[in-house]
């Protein structure tokens, strides 16, 4: 019997859902039938529609424990095919805290509560007792693996497991934008009438620059930057912003990952710059 596909039956009798790896640590492709999720997906997708595909589709969500779907004709030819053995975290209560370099395992040792550990190629896992959403990022060099997510299998590890803590289930929660009720507020000009002809000018330069800071896909900061300077530019000296103009501003630039203090930061240096 193929190695790997022994490990993965060995983990399906414990109870582990459990799914082949192509190099490169990624699941097999779907099938011509389910190319594109056209088939509508696997209920545990929470896509509409059943899918009834006999072969190992979908990535994480084909993970199983069924021996005999392990063992079918589609899946053992994936098993000679494969680089290596991926199981589902979140479908046998467990979550898998991914700590990608030693910055970030230096981090968890001193945050997070010991548990069991198992070495990685570049790092560690931390694996809990207890299933929680999954995500990607969630502070440099940590990702959360769990429900809807996979995470390779590398051994049982080593350490008592300890219960999913709440300071774990807090790295997926994102702060509410902080208002910004710190920052100055220019002063109207000195003859009090907006030089503006209408109120549709002023939300359309509002509305640019929330499309430009949410559209950025690198140098966050200094697009920030430049759309705070472009409203102000405009806008900063006749006393049209209020403080709820620059809460959707800062609303914008938070949901980037910027911090309230990166946006003040930003908001004060367009000020500087515009001598205001």
């Amino acid at each position: 019997m193929n190695a790997l596909l022994a490990t993965a039956l060995d983990l399906a009798a414990a109870g582990v859902p459990v799914l082949p790896l192509r190099a490169g640590k990624v699941p097999f492709g779907n099938c011509r039938a389910c190319a594109g999720n056209v088939c509508g997906g696997r209920p545990n997708m929470k896509t509409p529609g059943p899918c009834t595909c006999p072969n190992l589709c979908h990535g994480w969500a084909a993970a199983t424990t069924d021996p005999n779907i392990l063992s079918s004709p589609p899946w053992e030819r994936a098993w000679r095919q494969a680089a290596g053995v991926a199981y589902h975290p979140g479908g046998a209560n467990l979550t898998a805290v991914d700590l990608d370099n030693p910055a970030a395992i230096a981090w968890a040792r001193a945050n997070l509560p010991a548990t069991r550990t198992v070495p990685t190629t570049r790092g560690e896992h931390w694996l809990y007792q207890g299933a929680m959403q999954g995500a990607n990022g969630v502070r440099p060099g940590v990702d959360i693996k769990s429900t809807m997510a996979y995470a390779r299998w590398l051994g049982p590890g080593t350490g008592t497991m300890t219960a999913l803590p709440d300071v774990v289930r807090a790295l997926t929660t994102k702060p509410a934008p902080a208002r910004p009720a710190a920052v100055t507020v220019p002063a109207p000009n000195r003859a009090g009438q907006c030089p503006h002809r209408t109120p549709a000018y002023l939300a359309r330069g509002l509305a640019m620059a929330e499309q430009g800071i949410t559209e950025a896909r690198e140098a966050v900061h200094a697009t920030v930057y430049r759309a705070f300077l472009a409203v102000l530019s405009v806008h900063g000296r006749c006393g049209c912003l209020t403080q709820a103009h620059m809460a959707r501003l800062f609303a914008a630039a938070q949901a980037k990952g910027e911090s309230p203090r990166h946006c003040t930061d930003a908001w004060t240096n367009a000020l500087n710059r515009l001598g205001m």
